[in-house]
């Protein structure tokens, strides 16, 4: 009975490819009691990777937070394996904006302490009294009240290249150290502001709207499904989309075209871009934005000491890397100083 994947990413890529089927990117978060997340947790891999499922997923006590493509044909299936399941009868899917048969390469279902890393003792408060749900014409209707202030609960990575209109934007690594944050900077506001939250697909605000509710924050709302479910109901109904730039995931696609302005730029030489990359350097692997124009001229590296690294052979750099850990500029997203600045 296989419990793990066993292909590398190059094989399952080469197996998408001869396949030509068309997947479905979509992810969607439970909070639920798992008394048992290893068999839960089995038992979810043995169901999806019959179903050729692929992509990642943490399971915990509190619950699930899944990303994940399937083939398009399996996707009744799925929804029938997730409606045998009590706690995840009738969920909200959240369907990718943009498809990519490649999103995920290969199915990973870890169990984890908690579905989301914020660094919170839940036993202080009950996660349970969220603020209130808004759907996108909602959402799009308070924004314009006066007494409303749009924050974004993302990282400053995600927001850079993608935003709400006039939004609060917390220049943080971090879900967890955005919240004191805004607890500062918006304190003020506890008893009279509309406090209106977004995130990529909603676990963060689910969350957020929770803790600042416990905080003292009065009014405390959130977008249902975040960009992603925001963005379909803009299409189906005709809304005005509010959202400019590009939504950033977490997967190998990277980005979601959502608007056509490009708010962002090359770190390297400052031309408008807003693509993410990760280094070539294995040892660095630096996320940062780069554009053709500076990808091409330092073949994808973040640095010239990275790139003089990268041209060496595999071997050598292997040996280079052997007993070293990552510097911590592997987590900054584009951050550090040691970034090559290019003038074109």
């Amino acid at each position: 009975m296989q419990l793990y994947n066993k292909l590398s990413s190059e094989e399952r890529s080469k197996l998408l490819d001869a396949s030509n089927k068309k997947r479905t990117t979509l992810s969607f978060y439970q909070y639920a009691k798992i008394h048992d997340p290893k068999q839960f947790r089995d038992q979810l891999f043995i169901a999806w990777n019959n179903l050729d499922a692929l992509g990642r997923i943490y399971v915990a006590k509190e619950g699930i937070n899944a990303q994940l493509s399937l083939p398009s044909m399996n996707f009744i299936q799925f929804q029938d394996h997730l409606n045998s399941i009590s706690f995840l009868k009738d969920i909200r899917l959240n369907v990718a904006v943009e498809q990519d048969n490649k999103s995920f390469l290969k199915l990973t279902i870890k169990v984890r302490d908690k579905i989301l890393a914020d660094g919170l003792n839940d036993d202080l408060f009950d996660v349970t009294k969220k603020g209130v749900h808004l759907n996108a014409k909602e959402f799009n209707d308070l924004m314009q009240k006066d007494k409303s202030i749009v924050v974004d609960m993302r990282n400053h990575y995600e927001s850079e290249i993608g935003h709400f209109k006039n939004a609060v934007l917390p220049d943080v690594d971090t879900f967890r150290d955005s919240l004191d944050i805004i607890e500062k900077d918006l304190g003020k506001y506890k008893e009279d502001k509309h406090i209106m939250m977004y995130c990529t697909g909603g676990i963060r605000c689910e969350k957020a709207s929770a803790y600042f509710k416990h905080k003292g924050f009065k009014n405390v709302y959130q977008l249902e499904g975040g960009i992603i479910e925001y963005i379909r109901q803009v299409k189906e109904e005709n809304l005005q989309n509010n959202f400019i730039g590009k939504n950033f995931v977490f997967d190998n696609r990277r980005v979601e075209k959502i608007s056509n302005e490009v708010i962002a730029s090359c770190h390297q030489c400052g031309e408008p871009f807003d693509v993410h990359t990760n280094c070539a350097n294995d040892a660095c692997h630096l996320l940062f934005i780069q554009c053709k124009k500076c990808q091409k001229k330092m073949e994808n590296c973040c640095s010239y000491k990275c790139l003089e690294i990268k041209q060496m052979p595999y071997k050598l750099q292997k040996k280079l890397r052997k007993g070293q850990k990552n510097s911590n500029d592997i987590f900054k997203k584009g951050r550090t100083k040691n970034i090559t600045i290019l003038k074109q």
